[in-house]
């Protein structure tokens, strides 16, 4: 007999969670694994305390083993060498060292049934927005980059000139584009 057949369904979760915090680069690291059971975390390891501690009745019992075991211990206390450390020099190159320019373009977009009028401006890059204008959220590009689409809000009118200015940490100057 299975237990769908009562009416009873469930569902248990138990997860494991490491975690790796870095302060200025790989100065300060602090390597955390949590332990957790259906959304309670029961124990967990900080190698600032250095030893695992409990936080259920369960977690507590299971600390006092874990912390019994050398090896365990050694394994955990030295993650931050063996898995923090390298993970950071593998991966800062790509994560926080690839930098993409901001760029900006002004576009007229046709009218249609959203947007009744003579068409609208598209100003996209990424900028501080003013008045009549509104900005989609971030959308991920798909390859680690983002963007952010700003729409003037306007008719354009013949006669008229459309600046957009885009201004970034990245770049020494504003980027401007008429």
């Amino acid at each position: 007999m299975r237990v769908e057949e009562f009416g009873l369904y469930g569902m248990f979760q138990n997860m494991q969670k490491a975690e790796c915090h870095f302060i200025n680069g790989t100065e300060k690291m602090r390597y955390i694994q949590r332990y957790i059971y259906n959304r309670q975390q029961y124990m967990m390891f900080d190698s600032d305390v250095g030893h695992f501690v409990g936080f259920t009745r369960y977690g507590e019992g299971f600390a006092r083993y874990v912390n019994s075991v050398p090896a365990t211990l050694e394994y955990v206390r030295t993650a931050v060498d063996t898995i923090c450390r390298v993970s950071y020099e593998v991966c800062t190159p790509f994560l926080t060292e690839r930098r993409v320019p901001p760029s900006v373009s002004i576009s007229l977009v046709p009218p249609s049934s959203s947007l009744p009028g003579s068409g609208c401006l598209l100003c996209s890059g990424q900028q501080e927005l003013s008045e009549h204008v509104v900005a989609t959220d971030v959308v991920p590009n798909g390859d680690w980059t983002y963007q952010l689409l700003v729409l003037l809000e306007t008719s354009p009118r013949r006669g008229l000139s459309y600046s957009c200015q885009v201004e970034h940490v990245s770049l020494e100057q504003p980027l401007r584009r008429h």
